[in-house]
């Protein structure tokens, strides 16, 4: 079934638990034939640690320092490791599978969305490649918790360093991709949020100076997030022949990411102990 109308939803910053309880919100939606594929685009405030589904905080971050600074700490609904969301353009991509555009499975989910990433990226002055098909698993390793080291199948690649990062949740027929394209790092704050911690030894910090991407860190023309938010509308419309029609959350689905996010993501019981 072609899916060519989508809700582009600018959502602008909002704190941690307020973005993920609105990606879960929509993909109800989506899942249930209340709304028709959507796109989001939003940011942080404050910066946020977003630890993956099967994690559990206090053993993957450190949670001191991302108390002093000044540092959300929420789980996703989402696979994968931790990640420092801050100067950088957040996309939700909501969509049916079993569509022309996505005919199903999670592999190819994510290498439709990767496409448009590369694009967007090159666009911009940046030639990424994939990554080849790894294991898209919690991982393990020299720097377990952290995500913006190894890259996973079909997350793009520059230079060595990895510069997108996404995970995927599947609900009914429908699925949410949420991802990041970092703008500007902190390494320094990187290290201390999410390696402090987890027994990361010095060789395993090394690993992470050397791994993390970010789009200023080689463009000859720093970037603002705005641009790389329109540069990702073109390539979305562009790539996949769909249109875009700007749009808000409707009332029912501010509604229910309330919900969520007092049921959730607010709660420690859920973030830091992994109750589901």
């Amino acid at each position: 079934m072609p899916y060519r109308r989508w809700r582009l939803i600018r959502s602008g910053a909002l704190g941690g638990a307020e973005n993920m309880a609105l990606d879960e919100a929509l993909l109800e939606a989506v899942a249930s034939g209340r709304s028709r594929p959507v796109l989001r685009l939003y940011r942080w405030d404050p910066p946020t640690v977003t630890l993956g589904y099967g994690q559990r905080g206090r053993h993957a971050v450190n949670l001191a320092a991302c108390r002093d600074l000044g540092l959300d700490v929420v789980r996703r609904s989402t696979g994968g490791r931790a990640v420092l969301h801050d100067r950088e353009a957040t996309y939700a991509v909501i969509s049916p599978e079993r569509s022309d555009l996505f005919p199903g499975g999670i592999l190819g989910n994510y290498r439709r969305i990767a496409d448009v990433l590369r694009q967007t990226l090159a666009s911009l002055g940046l030639e990424a490649s994939m990554a080849p098909g790894r294991s898209r698993g919690s991982g393990a390793g020299e720097v377990p918790a952290v995500c913006f080291t190894a890259p996973s199948a079909y997350e793009l690649v520059f230079r060595g360093c990895k510069v997108t990062g996404s995970a995927q949740k599947r609900q009914g027929n429908a699925f949410l991709q949420h991802g990041s394209i970092p703008v500007e790092i902190d390494v320094d704050r990187l290290c201390r949020a999410l390696s402090a911690s987890a027994g990361v030894p010095e060789s395993g910090i090394r690993h992470l100076l050397e791994s993390v991407g970010w789009l200023n860190r080689w463009l000859e023309q720093p970037v603002e997030i705005g641009t790389v938010e329109d540069r990702l509308i073109e390539s979305f419309c562009s790539s996949w022949d769909i249109a875009l029609e700007e749009d808000c959350p409707t009332p029912e689905e501010r509604a229910r990411a309330a919900v969520l996010c007092r049921e959730k993501y607010e709660n420690p019981r859920w973030n830091l102990q992994g109750i589901a």
